[in-house]
């Protein structure tokens, strides 16, 4: 498992470019996404009506940003445990790993749970700083008008992010928030 867990990291982190140096502050400002709207991306699947789709196309577009919907599709979407949502994630791939984790912790059903909708900021593109909803909100709230030094760090795993008066401080309270230990500074001043 601890096997398993630490490839996810590993294919997170790559995905995400985690890892990479921290930008400054007045670059993730240009990186990051405008705090309304979402762009939701539904994914085929043969044993679902339009209609189920639509519905959760409806759900999916109130989840804030990355978030994923995995479900079991032996299973009644309003009913069963399985219907997973995973949000306020910093990119997509670890929202994925999360509802699909716990979709498959609670499904029933025989077919293996699938990802079925993938909410992004509105007009995502790819960029080389992505946060959760949340993260933006409170960089754009909190972080611009702190005086420097700062730092904002992330957990890719959890969605998790921690701020403080410098690198080791941000890492900190990442770590304590999240409880992981990916966490990693993503933006300093």
């Amino acid at each position: 498992m601890r096997a398993v867990r630490c490839l996810t990291l590993a294919l997170i982190c790559a995905a995400t470019g985690a890892g990479a140096d921290p930008v400054t502050g007045a670059v993730a400002k240009a990186l990051l996404f405008p705090e309304r709207g979402v762009s939701v991306e539904l994914v085929a699947n043969d044993k679902l009506s339009k209609d189920l789709m639509k519905v959760i196309k409806a759900v999916a577009e109130q989840q804030p940003w990355y978030a994923a919907v995995a479900l079991s599709p032996d299973e009644d979407l309003m009913t069963s445990e399985a219907t997973v949502a995973g949000a306020q994630f910093h990119d997509t791939d670890a929202a994925q790993a999360f509802a699909l984790a716990g979709c498959e912790a609670k499904r029933s059903g025989e077919a293996p749970c699938a990802v079925v909708a993938l909410v992004r900021p509105k007009e995502w593109k790819t960029r080389d700083l992505q946060l959760s909803l949340n993260a933006t909100t409170f960089f754009s709230a909190t972080y611009e008008p702190a005086p420097a030094p700062k730092a904002l760090a992330t957990s890719g795993s959890t969605g998790a992010f921690g701020f403080g008066t410098g690198t080791d401080a941000a890492l900190a309270d990442c770590q304590t928030k999240s409880g992981a230990d990916d966490c990693l500074v993503v933006i300093a001043d």
